[in-house]
């Protein structure tokens, strides 16, 4: 028998005899079931790599739970690191979010419906450069285009947009004579 073949023997010997040990030791120490597969599979898949280094069949077990405490263990600081990426992507959109009053100003509605009316191109290299403030030449980055196509097709977008909105929009803020129209009195 050869010493590849020998170790693929052990490896499936150790996998068929430890699964559902392993699978219950993880399962007890995370919050998700399948989180507990995932600690799993990555305990064998690390066996796997090793297999060289899997000890006799009487010591496999424990060699196992070992690699699976190793596993464990980063699936944890891996959970702390997301959460706290997560919290910090929180933190930084609450601004973002917040700060953009689109939805709440009849102007800006008008202007993004004539962006969705729109080509695709148009309305890509109108929102990098002005709602990302990206200069032409890192649009064109961006677009893997030359900053001359950019410039260019902002001054068509430019026109497409002004032919869409008119040159005529109010200032921002609240449209008065929507709210001017005297209301009818009661009785008449």
């Amino acid at each position: 028998m050869s010493s590849g073949t020998e170790h693929e023997d052990l490896f499936r010997r150790a996998y068929a005899a430890n699964f559902e040990p392993l699978l219950a030791y993880a399962l007890r120490r995370v919050e998700q079931p399948e989180d507990a597969a995932d600690v799993v599979a990555e305990t064998f898949l690390v066996a796997w790599r090793r297999s060289r280094e899997m000890p006799p069949e009487a010591e496999v077990r424990l060699w196992l739970h070992g690699v699976a405490r190793r596993v464990l263990a980063n699936h944890h600081r891996g959970g702390v690191r997301r959460g706290r990426l997560g919290e910090r992507l929180r933190q930084r959109l609450r601004p973002v979010v917040a700060a953009d009053p689109g939805s709440e100003v009849p102007e800006r509605l008008t202007v993004r419906a004539a962006l969705a009316g729109l080509g695709e191109s148009d309305r890509e290299v109108l929102m990098l450069t002005f709602w990302e403030g990206l200069e032409p030449r890192e649009v064109a980055t961006v677009l893997h285009v030359s900053p001359a196509a950019v410039r260019t097709r902002l001054s068509r977008a430019r026109a497409r947009l002004r032919d869409l909105v008119g040159d005529d929009l109010a200032p921002p803020g609240h449209v008065l004579d929507v709210m001017a129209a005297r209301a009818p009195e009661e009785g008449r």
